[in-house]
């Protein structure tokens, strides 16, 4: 926890300075404990209520810290410190698995007001570690253009953080700039080659263009670096995953199985570059799957192609996703819905509002 220590009156500095010890220690319960007993006596306290918030999320009481943090910016809404412990929190913990929306777009407005009030005072270093966060927040949205920008000024004030090299990386992969992403996760790799995400992202990477034995390796070596974020994922054959499209069709309510009667279902491997940069901005590389063709309503053919609409799913991706076959299935099956939503002509927000992000 990055903190520039205020001074308290009487008792309640004393509290505090213990706090920061038990921090340090990693005692975070007898963090807590003097938090509270610093809040007791001075309940405005913005140390004290920094430090109590911080302790509950490396406790894991993660709602607790999100109101901790919450009331703390109340008191200190301008602190450079606490927007940025309270922003790195919403994104990278909170949302740590890209599920939390709000979270999300909750961190990016504190990382955004952080780097502004930075900028304004002058401190380049402190706005480069805000632009980082905003970086991170606009990549999990989606929004890797935005975040490209914010990860050049965190890369111009911070060239040797292996995070920031990560993330620009990672920014360069989602737009399809593959051989610019490589080029920056191998400056990631020079700082700390045994980083596991910089390993797994350079996989992805090489897995794009052909290498698909330089590919495995890197995610086997993030695999052993990280087993836990990196398990080995699951791997079918075209029959079995065929198979296990047909569950995933069987198991869809019938007035979705309805929509799809004149839809070809198809499987590939990974999406083509053909496919992702025919959107502005190109789609994820790891999008699990797609509709082709024209919405509902529109005639079964498309009359530049003339092929029929078609969902397809991505193979690898879906496999990389899921953690067992039987979430496999279950993911084939909110994809295909996913897709259908797609066909009825509902967009991206259309989707997420109906629930069917």
């Amino acid at each position: 926890m990055r903190w520039d220590r205020r001074r308290e009156d009487g008792d309640v500095e004393g509290l505090v300075a213990e706090v920061a010890a038990a921090f340090e220690a990693e005692d975070y319960e007898g963090a807590l404990a003097r938090a509270q007993a610093a809040l007791a006596r001075s309940p405005r306290s913005l140390p004290a209520l920094h430090y109590r918030a911080a302790a509950l999320a490396e406790m894991g009481r993660l709602e607790e810290a999100r109101e901790g943090y919450e009331r703390a910016l109340v008191q200190g809404k301008d602190d450079l410190d606490l927007l940025y412990g309270a922003a790195d929190f919403q994104l990278n913990v909170l949302a740590e698995d890209d599920s939390d929306r709000e979270a999300l777009e909750r961190g990016l407005d504190l990382a955004a007001r952080g780097a502004k009030l930075a900028r304004r005072s002058g401190d380049r270093e402190l706005a480069g570690e805000f632009a980082w966060l905003e970086g991170v927040a606009f990549n999990q949205l989606g929004r890797s253009t935005e975040a490209l920008a914010r990860l050049d000024e965190a890369v111009a004030a911070h060239p040797e953080s292996v995070d920031v090299r990560l993330e620009r990386g990672f920014a360069l992969y989602e737009l399809c700039r593959f051989d610019e992403a490589r080029e920056e996760l191998l400056r990631a790799e020079r700082l700390d080659r045994d980083d596991a995400w910089t390993q797994h992202t350079l996989g992805l990477v090489l897995e794009r263009r052909g290498g698909a034995k330089e590919a495995e390796r890197r995610f086997a070596r993030a695999r052993k670096l990280a087993p836990d974020e990196f398990p080995k994922p699951i791997a079918l054959s075209p029959q079995a995953f065929d198979h296990a499209v047909e569950d995933a069709l069987a198991k869809l309510p019938e007035t979705v199985r309805r929509y799809l009667s004149n839809v070809a279902i198809t499987v590939e491997e990974l999406p083509s570059d053909e496919d992702l940069l025919a959107s502005d901005p190109p789609l994820s590389p790891a999008i699990l799957g797609l509709f082709r063709g024209v919405p509902h309503g529109a005639g079964a053919v498309d009359p530049w192609t003339h092929l029929p609409s078609a969902i397809v799913l991505y193979q690898k991706n879906l496999e990389r996703f899921a953690k067992s076959k039987k979430e496999l299935v279950e993911q084939i099956g909110i994809t295909l819905i996913h897709e259908v939503g797609h066909f009825l002509g509902l967009d991206e927000e259309e989707l997420w509002a109906r629930g069917l992000e």
